[in-house]
């Protein structure tokens, strides 16, 4: 069985992020849509019409992302408004595999730019590609910039 993995993934409309929310509170978590539901104080069938209608309530967001453990719903609003969104570093020290991580992300998205202005690659794909290697060399800059005074790490680790 294969790693699922959720850092890569990127909402597409507001019913597929609530839908990757919940997705991933079963998967990390195993939590329901009745458990997800009972923790933010309303009904599974609330919740089930938020993602039939794509549509969720904005004081609800950050309650049902704390619930599922997941920024999905975040995400896509900020990409909806063409703005880019980072994880906010606490100024540690990266380990090698992350930084060939980044290595790679950024040699494919300038493939992905080659392959696009040979008119051989689709746009929607190329942005994709594009705005993660943007993200993740963003976050590496904010990780560069906390470097000499990182934040506590008061809650690494600590899973529900």
């Amino acid at each position: 069985m294969t790693r699922k993995r959720w850092k890569p993934t990127t909402p597409q409309t507001m019913q597929h992020a609530i839908r990757l929310c919940l997705d991933y509170a079963l998967h990390k978590h195993n939590r329901s849509v009745p458990r997800v539901a009972d923790l933010i104080g309303t009904t599974e069938w609330t919740v089930y019409g938020w993602m039939k209608d794509g549509s969720i309530p904005s004081k609800r967001i950050r309650p049902f992302e704390f619930a599922c453990d997941a920024t999905f719903v975040t995400q896509y609003i900020a990409a909806s408004a063409q703005k880019l969104v980072i994880d906010i570093p606490v100024g540690r020290a990266s380990s090698q595999d992350e930084l060939l991580d980044l290595q790679n992300r950024l040699n494919d998205a300038v493939a992905q730019l080659t392959r696009f202005y040979r008119s051989e690659a689709d746009a929607a794909d190329v942005l994709h590609g594009v705005t993660q290697a943007m993200e993740q060399l963003a976050g590496h800059r904010e990780n560069v910039r906390k470097h000499d005074a990182p934040e506590l790490a008061l809650f690494e680790g600590a899973e529900s």
